[in-house]
């Protein structure tokens, strides 16, 4: 299986890794970059980006990179508290009053961006569908009760993080959250990257691949639990994101389009503070690393360590990220993964189509994190 782009010399065995997956079959396509202080050191892709391998996977290839849509979201977030605009420590509603309903006048934009204000889904019934509808959506997420007392545990925002944060950047900004990107982010950096895909795009985005899931038995599970309440409200469903209707939605949580080229420079903004004029400042950025919660996460059941806006690295659940120095991250649903590394100005971005196993990231990420991270330590011997 070919692999195409640039890689410098010291990534030799990422390539090695790439090909070797690619051919055995574990990955069906994808592409992987690392930006070092705005050099593309690696700007990686290979493979097909439909099931039945009749198309390869281009350098122009765009996939939904599921919950990696969240970073996108944050830095959305974040470059409004950078302008004065969002308070990262006011109450949601003071941005969006109806959000007081039902108990949450005490949630804290912080609340949102940590994963901690919960609310991490829909009070069913709730369906894929309804996501699709903004209006709905921020209704009934301004009329419920959290889940939890907000801001003591961590409970993942899986499905309506993007939503939650989106509004708060309309009523701030007075555009949708999809809009905002594509002005503030995408626009002004000349990268390939939106919140959903035009009809325009379809024809160059890469095929979900997946294992159907088995039906949930509410006989033998606890409906009542904070993970099955956030799974159910609404039920995730892979296939979804094959459908024009998803596509076009604005879900600021789920269905980012983009290359992990794209991803690279944008979330670089974060590593190097400032690219080509989309800019965090020092004190914006050192906020990310302010930790929000540690402990096993309500909704996904695994201990991880969350910032603001951003995971933070935890061994127990990401072992070969390092925790000796500022790293932030996240990733997608199958495996996707951003991470950026500050204190040495790199980002690296690895993007799919064929979805793998694992809580977050997956066997294959794991596997190039590593051989990237060693690429890059060959600088120091």
């Amino acid at each position: 299986m070919s692999v195409n782009g640039t890689i410098e010399p010291r990534f030799a065995r990422l390539r090695e890794a790439f090909e070797e997956e690619l051919s055995t079959g574990n990955e069906l396509g994808g592409a992987i970059a690392v930006d070092v202080d705005g050099d593309l050191v690696v700007d990686l892709w290979g493979g097909y980006r439909d099931a039945t391998k009749r198309l390869p996977w281009e350098r122009d290839t765009i996939v939904n990179v599921w919950s990696t849509t969240k970073e996108v979201t944050a830095l959305a977030v974040l470059l409004l508290v950078d302008r004065g605009l969002i308070d990262l420590d006011a109450p949601v509603a003071h941005y969006w009053p109806e959000f007081a309903d039902n108990g949450k006048d005490a949630v804290l934009v912080r609340h949102l961006m940590s994963h901690t204000s919960g609310v991490s889904g829909w009070d069913r019934p709730w369906e894929v569908e309804d996501m699709y509808d903004w209006d709905k959506s921020i209704a009934q997420l301004a009329r419920q009760a959290p889940w939890w007392e907000p801001g003591t545990a961590s409970g993942y925002h899986a499905n309506n993080q993007g939503h939650l944060l989106g509004e708060v950047v309309r009523r701030v900004s007075g555009m949708p959250l999809k809009v905002f990107v594509a002005a503030e982010i995408a626009g002004p950096l000349g990268i390939d990257l939106q919140i959903g895909a035009t009809a325009a795009d379809d024809h160059r985005i890469a095929e979900i691949v997946f294992k159907p899931t088995r039906p949930i038995d509410p006989d033998k599970v606890d409906m009542t639990s904070i993970t099955m309440r956030t799974f159910t409200g609404p039920i995730a469903d892979a296939g979804s994101a094959n459908t024009e209707a998803w596509r076009r939605a604005d879900m600021g949580a789920l269905n980012g389009h983009t290359t992990a080229r794209a991803l690279a420079r944008a979330l670089s903004v974060i590593s190097r503070g400032s690219v080509d004029g989309v800019s965090l400042s020092s004190n914006t950025i050192d906020r990310i690393f302010e930790e929000q919660a540690s402990g096993v996460d309500l909704v996904l059941g695994a201990p991880l360590r969350w910032g603001i806006g951003y995971g933070l690295p935890e061994p127990a659940t990401i072992p070969y990220l390092p925790t000796d120095e500022r790293v932030c991250f996240w990733g997608g649903w199958g495996g996707s993964l951003t991470a950026m590394f500050p204190d040495r100005g790199v980002t690296i971005s690895y993007v799919m189509n064929r979805m793998g196993r694992g809580v977050i990231g997956s066997d294959r990420s794991e596997r190039y994190y590593r051989a990237i991270l060693e690429g890059l330590e060959s600088l120091n011997r």
